[in-house]
């Protein structure tokens, strides 16, 4: 089974760097990418849910992050973290 070349964890999110290879006009191609994942304990059970991106996307999902943190942070109707 492929392993994660780097994996960074805070809490219960996890991110982990693939290395990737691709056949390309008849040569082999390395790319690495990227797994996002989120654990959480439901009843007796842990869960994860798993989201993988390409390094064109890093940015945009950062931007789009950023942009709900910054919503929610200004937002004087929403409630506290549970």
């Amino acid at each position: 089974m492929n392993k994660p070349i780097k994996k960074y964890k805070s809490g219960s999110i996890e991110c982990s760097i693939w290395n990737n290879e691709k056949e390309l006009d008849g040569k082999k191609v390395e790319f690495k990418t990227l797994s996002l994942k989120r654990s959480w304990k439901d009843g007796d059970v842990w869960r994860d849910q798993q989201i993988s991106f390409r390094r064109n996307d890093i940015i945009r999902a950062i931007l789009v992050l950023e942009k709900a943190q910054e919503d929610l942070l200004l937002d004087n109707k929403g409630g506290d973290e549970l």
